[in-house]
């Protein structure tokens, strides 16, 4: 279980700035960030085959965990940096 976080943490901000370009340039609605960023990890760590000696079950619960995890991280960096600039003011 080491190996999938470890991983997870590798492939996170990789699984950010996809989702991120995918809302940017796609029909990608924000309030389907979450499932897209889901989707979008259990791809990645589904194609990072050649980068790990993962299975492909461990590598999907990686991009899983990446995929939560890298929604939830940017969700909660943006409500912070939105708190402070309140604040300021």
């Amino acid at each position: 279980m080491e190996e999938v976080m470890l991983f997870a943490t590798i492939i996170s901000p990789i699984v950010i700035a996809l989702v991120q370009l995918a809302k940017k340039t796609g029909p990608v609605s924000s309030r389907y960030s979450p499932l897209t960023s889901l989707v979008i990890g259990l791809l990645v760590g589904f194609i990072a085959w050649p980068f790990t000696e993962l299975d492909t079950v461990m590598r999907l619960w990686a991009g899983g965990f990446a995929g939560l995890a890298g929604s939830g991280l940017f969700s909660l960096g943006k409500k912070t940096i939105s708190n402070n600039d309140n604040e300021a003011a």
